[in-house]
């Protein structure tokens, strides 16, 4: 199982923001790490809570994905079968 700090590095390359929001991206590695020290639970705690903030802030700052989704290929079938009939 990754650390705190891996699960975040990687959230954050996946949803590449690290670019975007440079300084938002670091607060979130940061406060990954300090959950993987050893602490009390109440730091740890405060810890989570935050990242989980900053991570929903860096979620809506991501672009949106290139993919196609199911509506966009059904569009593009719809598309291409009116292309053949004309």
């Amino acid at each position: 199982m990754p650390t705190n700090a891996e699960a975040t590095a990687a959230e954050i390359d996946l949803l590449r923001v690290g670019e975007i929001a440079p300084g938002l991206a670091q607060l979130a590695l940061t406060l990954a790490a300090s959950m993987d020290e050893r602490g009390g639970a109440t730091s740890k705690a405060n810890a989570g809570r935050e990242l989980r903030t900053v991570l929903d802030t860096l979620r809506k700052l991501a672009p949106v994905a290139a993919d196609n989704d199911r509506v966009d290929e059904l569009m593009t079938r719809r598309r291409r079968r009116r292309e053949r009939t004309a």
